[in-house]
């Protein structure tokens, strides 16, 4: 069988991510409700910072197999967007600002030794499989963005409508990255529609993606099961 055209491949993966996605979740979709308690909300951000903090680490794999310097160039601004620059406030600490907004000191953000198992599982899988696959792999695996805009639009309106003890200052980390990913989203699809050539490429990028909505997928599960019994 051939290669799908690039119209044709972008359209399989949009579609992965329309009945894969973690928009799905029933705690997405208690969240976006309004139907959390506050331990729920608040389990949900401690332990979604563990994914926030190894987004950097993830990155930094993939940059140093990328084999063009333009794309490098490009590439490393998400580390920048993460991390931040001296005086200039990055993703994790809008997250950690998100974190005292619910009520969770810096050093419990930080103390990831009290990360659900189920999460520390599947993040750690997602770095793992960045640093060991091919970079077009890596790659297509971040194509989860093609899906979050829309799901963080609906955040900032659902979060601010039910959850008014969450002071909204909370919520830049969002807004922010509604700003952000546009340049990501655009780079993505320009590298794997452009290097993904055959059609094993393809389904191995499919593959990539698929397993990533699984990774977002398992954080929730992790996260339903310990809080909502306790909640």
């Amino acid at each position: 069988m051939n290669a799908r055209s690039a119209e044709e491949f972008e359209a399989h993966l949009r579609s992965i991510g329309e009945k894969r996605y973690h928009h799905l979740h029933p705690f997405n979709e208690r969240m976006h409700a309004g139907e959390l308690s506050e331990a729920e909300f608040r389990g949900w951000v401690r332990n979604r910072f563990y994914y926030q903090l190894n987004l950097p680490k993830k990155d930094a794999f993939i940059l140093t197999k990328l084999p063009g310097r333009d794309d490098r160039r490009r590439w490393i601004t998400r580390i920048i967007d993460h991390d931040g620059r001296t005086g200039d406030e990055g993703g994790i600490e809008k997250w950690v600002r998100l974190g005292g907004a619910v009520g969770l000191s810096r050093e419990e953000l930080f103390d990831v030794d009290t990360v659900l198992p189920g999460v520390r599982f599947a993040v750690d899988a997602y770095v793992d499989f960045c640093r060991e696959k091919p970079w077009l792999e890596a790659v297509a695996s971040a194509l989860t963005e093609l899906f979050a805009p829309g799901l963080l639009s609906r955040r900032i309106i659902d979060v601010e409508k039910h959850y008014p003890w969450i002071a909204p200052a909370g919520l830049e980390y969002f807004r922010a990255r509604l700003v952000q990913q546009p340049k990501d989203i655009a780079h993505l699809l320009e590298l794997v529609i452009e290097n993904a050539g055959t059609k094993q490429q393809q389904d191995a990028c499919a593959r990539a993606l698929e397993f990533k909505c699984d990774v977002l997928w398992s954080l929730l599960d992790a996260v339903e099961l310990a809080y909502r019994k306790s909640s």
